[in-house]
C-alpha cells in the first residue's frame, strides 16, 4: 500500500534529542537501525536507490539453479504488488467501483481499454486515467496516475477486499469538504513516489527518479538479494569450467543476518522498530508493522533466530494464513525440553526456559497473536507482539 510507509520516511533528524530518548530505551534495541540509516551504510540493503540497472538479470535468469523457487515466488502478493492499471486483474473483474461521500461520487470503470478514475459533484465531472495499481487487493489496492505536467497523483480512494469496493485511501479521508480537485487526488513528490516504487517493484530508481520503462514488477528476486549480474556470470563461469566456486557470491543471502538485521531488512518495507518510533505512529495502526510489534515481544529479548520474520515465513512462497501450520514454530521454543529430542532445538542462553502454554499446543497464534481491526485499512491485521492477551484487552502498545 502507497500509504504504509510515508510517514516514518518524511521524519526528520533531529541528533539532541535522539540521543536522549536512545538513553532511555533497552540496551537491546540499540542495536537496531532506522530504514535511512541502513540505506545510508554501504552494501546493498532492500529499496536501496541508484543500483545500476545493467547490474540487474530479471528473474528468468535465475531459474536456471533456482528452478522450485522461481516457480512459486512469482504467485506470491510480494512478486504481484505492482501493475500497469490496464492490466490490472483485480481492476478487470470489477467493471465498476464507487465509492460516495458528501457531495462527490467516486468512480473506478474498466470496462474500456484503460481503467478510468472520476469525482462527479453536482455540477462538474474530473476523470483521469490510472496508470500503476499498487497491491494485489488481498487486503487493498490503491492507485496512481500523471497529472498533464507529469507528475504523479495518489488517487483519493482505494480499493479494499473486506469491501470489495472503495473507500478513503489510508489518512486521506477529508473532514471539511475540499474542492473537486483536492477530493479527487494529492500530488506525490518524487522522493516519496521513489519511495513507492521502490517498495513495490525492483530496480526502478535511478538519481531519485523512476525508470517506469525499464524497471520490474513487483518484489522479484533481485529485490531481497540485491543485483545478480556478477554472481550469474561467475557461477556461469564457473559450471562452463566444471568446477565448483566457492569465492564471494556478489548476492545477499538475507538467512545470514544476524535476528535484528534480519527484522530490520524486512522492515525496509515493512518499517522497523525505529521506522515507527520516528514517525510518531500510535496506536492500532502500528499492527501493520509486524517488525515492530515483533519486537515489542517480550520473547524477542536481544533477537533470537526463530523469531525473525523468516523464522516463520519464507517470502518464496505465499503467506500462509492457516493458524495450525506455525505452531511448529511457537512448540520450538515453549516446548523445548519436550521435543529437544527430536528436533535438535536447544534454549539459546539469552533466552530463560519456556513453559509450556497451560491451555493448548494447537492454533496457538490464534491466541497470543490475535487479529486486530485496522480501522482505516478495513482490515483485521494480525498481531505480531507476541503474548499473553484476553478478549476485549485494550491493544498494548
Amino acid at each position: 500500500m502507497i500509504r504504509i510507509l510515508q510517514r516514518w520516511m518524511t521524519v526528520p533528524r533531529a541528533p539532541v534529542y535522539l540521543l536522549l530518548f536512545c538513553l532511555t530505551i533497552p540496551l537491546a534495541l540499540r542495536a537496531q537501525l532506522s530504514t535511512p540509516d541502513h540505506l545510508a551504510d554501504p552494501g546493498f540493503w532492500p529499496t536501496k536507490p541508484d543500483l545500476p540497472r545493467n547490474e540487474y538479470v530479471g528473474p528468468s535468469v535465475c531459474a536456471s539453479c533456482h528452478p522450485t523457487i522461481f516457480a512459486a515466488q512469482p504467485k506470491t502478493s510480494m512478486a504481484r504488488t505492482a501493475q500497469f492499471a490496464e492490466r490490472d486483474t483485480l481492476l478487470r473483474a470489477h467493471a465498476k467501483l464507487n465509492f460516495a461521500i458528501g457531495p462527490y461520487r467516486y468512480e473506478i470503470s474498466s470496462q474500456g481499454a484503460e481503467p478510468t478514475y472520476s469525482i462527479t459533484s453536482p455540477d462538474k465531472t474530473i476523470a483521469a486515467t490510472l496508470q500503476w495499481a499498487f497491491g494485489t487487493g488481498r487486503v487493498g489496492q490503491s492507485y496512481l496516475f500523471r497529472a498533464p505536467d507529469k507528475s504523479y497523483r495518489e488517487a483519493r480512494v482505494t480499493f479494499f477486499s473486506s469491501l470489495d469496493n472503495l473507500h478513503f485511501t489510508p489518512a486521506r479521508a477529508f473532514t471539511t469538504v475540499p474542492n473537486i480537485d483536492e477530493a479527487m487526488y494529492r500530488t506525490v513528490s518524487q522522493s516519496e513516489i521513489a519511495r513507492c516504487f521502490g517498495c513495490h517493484t525492483t530496480a526502478a530508481v535511478r538519481n531519485n527518479q523512476v525508470d517506469e520503462k525499464n524497471l520490474l514488477l513487483g518484489v522479484t528476486c533481485e529485490a531481497c538479494h540485491g543485483p545478480g549480474a556478477k554472481h550469474v556470470a561467475i557461477m556461469q563461469a564457473a559450471e562452463l569450467a566444471g568446477t565448483s566456486y566457492s569465492g564471494p557470491p556478489y548476492v545477499l543471502n538475507p538467512a545470514s543476518l544476524d535476528p535484528m538485521d534480519s527484522v530490520d531488512f524486512c522492515g525496509a518495507c515493512h518499517a522497523t522498530w525505529w521506522d515507527v518510533k520516528l514517525s510518531g505512529m500510535k496506536g492500532v495502526s502500528n499492527a501493520r508493522s509486524q517488525p515492530f510489534r515483533l519486537e515489542l515481544s517480550k520473547c524477542w529479548g536481544k533477537g533470537d533466530s526463530r523469531l525473525t520474520c523468516m523464522g516463520c515465513h519464507d517470502p518464496h512462497y505465499q503467506l500462509d494464513s492457516v493458524p495450525e501450520n506455525y505452531d511448529h514454530v511457537c512448540l520450538s521454543c515453549h516446548a523445548a525440553a519436550a521435543t529437544a529430542g527430536n528436533t535438535g532445538s536447544q534454549q539459546p542462553a539469552t533466552h530463560p526456559a519456556l513453559r509450556s502454554c497451560p491451555v493448548g499446543s494447537k492454533a496457538c497464534v490464534t491466541c497470543h497473536m490475535p487479529k486486530v481491526m485496522v480501522p482505516e485499512m478495513h482490515y483485521r491485521f494480525t498481531d505480531h507482539k507476541i503474548q499473553i492477551s484476553h478478549p476485549g484487552e485494550a491493544y498494548s502498545e
